[in-house]
């Protein structure tokens, strides 16, 4: 079987490199892979490790098998290895590429893993392999489905049951920005590339087209929703939010327009209206093969980087600087707040919230590298209180308005602005763009400012400080808030703030940690 040679699994080597983690009194919850902090039991959060393929799973539910720990990997690449610590409800993970684990995290991250709808916790390893012995044959026998499965075989039952214990089939997906008719077919036509569809149930709710979609099996679920959450239908318009439903299997009555079994064509149609004008329809599915051109069927490990925001999907307008950013906070959002937060990752011209859609605006970078930048680090991040979808827009400008007509204050030009970080050519701010983190790196500080009066700065933009450390010449700082959230608050209210005598404060993301 392709790749089995290089899968190594099993038990635990004689060494003792894993054996802290057998010790019967290490005090697992206050152990954080490598770390340990005494008796503070309640503590879960320890310095993270550095990226690495080994991932440290906590938390796990005592039933839990090993093949349920590698459905959680599943749809990000291969997985070479697994080790499981029974009493301690942790495993080891261990993917083929460090690509696969730094993919699977950040998914993670805006998406609480669950194991038998227990939430469970991943981080990085401070093991960068997992040693073990080849010799337990039940684990084998698991990554060689697993392995299977994920070059296209069909799944064992084991796998198929680890993989029902991690998720639903159902899927919930609801469309925003929808300009253009979206129908059960266009649907059905979109999913069926991750597995078999088999029912499908739309409505309307909250002014707001709605679907419930159910496929055969629930890795297809887990795989279409890494693939295509946040995507665009048509160009621009139609994004898809997809979640999984608590339902595991959806009641079709009817089969017409508004609901469809697959699986049962002897029902009867009802008296459901159709949802749309049916030549409308037919004209739509027509076209639709061109039109979801985009959404070709994607391995899972591409799907999962498109949905951790590392990679435009192949068919979206590649060569625009213009972002369509969606699902912003509209009452507190300004063209000003989302210029000082793109503008870490490049040189905003303009900003236009969209006058009839106030929590969406469209963003044009200085070019389409700097968008593809913005839009890996920040889809995805909170602003505001909510998390926020970025995606590159079809648009090639951002239009202002026409002279003498008010947009009150949505749209902005910011070509002349001095802020822009990026606009001197070799700039050392090339070299320092991070994601967004808790520790923000500060710089251009008066010589007369204390490290209290940096503190009190920064609480007041609404967070905690946590740890606060100044370089040798006092004119720069690292600081670190209690979360990315908050950090991101900080910078957007704080860079270039007037510190007295005419210097601004500069405001980043960090990559160290105080």
């Amino acid at each position: 079987m392709d790749g089995i040679s290089d899968v190594a699994v099993g038990v635990k080597r004689g060494s003792d490199e894993l054996s802290m983690y057998n010790s019967p009194n290490s005090g697992m919850s206050s152990v954080s892979d490598g770390a340990s902090n005494g008796s503070d039991s309640k503590k879960l959060r320890v310095e993270e490790a550095p990226p690495s393929r080994v991932l440290h799973i906590r938390k796990l539910p005592n039933e839990a098998s090993e093949t349920e720990v590698i459905a959680l990997g599943l749809p990000f690449g291969k997985v070479t290895n697994i080790l499981t610590l029974k009493g301690k409800n942790q495993a080891f993970l261990e993917m083929g590429t460090e690509e696969a684990a730094i993919t699977m995290v950040n998914y993670y991250t805006t998406v609480t893993p669950h194991v038998r709808n227990v939430p469970v916790f991943i981080q990085y390893s401070n093991h960068k392999e997992l040693k073990t012995d080849a010799g337990n044959q039940r684990t084998q026998a698991v990554l060689q489905a697993v392995s299977a499965v994920q070059s296209g075989g069909s799944p064992s039952s084991d796998v198929q049951e680890a993989l029902a214990a991690a998720s639903s089939p159902v899927l919930r997906i609801i469309i925003d920005n929808m300009f253009y008719p979206v129908t059960l077919d266009v649907l059905q036509q979109i999913f069926s590339k991750f597995g078999t569809v088999m029912k499908i149930i739309t409505f309307t709710k909250n002014n707001q087209f709605q679907a419930l979609l159910q496929f055969s099996d629930p890795v297809n679920a887990q795989q279409a929703k890494l693939a295509l959450d946040g995507q665009n239908i048509y160009n621009s318009c139609c994004t898809l939010r997809i979640d999984f439903s608590k339902l595991v299997n959806l009641n079709v009555k009817y089969n017409n327009d508004k609901s469809r079994d697959y699986t049962r064509p002897e029902l009867p149609a009802g008296d459901g209206q159709p949802s749309i004008d049916p030549t409308v329809a037919a004209a739509f599915s027509k076209d639709s093969n061109s039109l979801l051109g985009a959404l070709n069927p994607l391995s899972a490990a591409a799907a999962a980087a498109a949905a951790a925001g590392r990679v435009a999907l192949a068919g979206q307008a590649g060569s625009s600087g213009v972002l369509l950013v969606s699902n912003l906070n509209e009452e507190m959002v300004t063209p000003q707040s989302l210029f000082t937060l793109f503008g870490v990752y490049g040189d905003v011209q303009r900003v236009k919230i969209l006058y009839n859609k106030k929590d969406s605006a469209l963003i044009q970078m200085s070019d389409a590298n700097q968008a593809q930048l913005a839009m890996s680090h920040l889809n995805g991040q909170k602003m505001y209180g909510k998390i926020i979808r970025v995606t590159l827009s079809k648009h090639q400008t951002v239009a202002l308005p026409r002279d003498g007509l008010d947009d009150q204050g949505l749209t902005k030009d910011y070509a002349n602005s001095p802020l822009h970080r990026f606009k001197k050519p070799g700039s050392k701010n090339f070299q320092n763009i991070f994601p967004p983190s808790a520790t923000l790196h500060l710089s251009n500080i008066p010589q007369d400012v204390t490290e209290e009066d940096l503190r009190l700065l920064f609480s007041n933009a609404g967070g905690t400080v946590k740890a606060f450390k100044f370089f040798q010449d006092r004119k720069m700082a690292l600081i670190q808030m209690s979360t990315v959230e908050e950090a991101i608050q900080a910078l957007i209210d704080l860079h270039n703030y007037n510190m007295g005598g005419n210097q601004h404060l500069r405001v980043s993301f960090s990559k160290s940690t105080i």
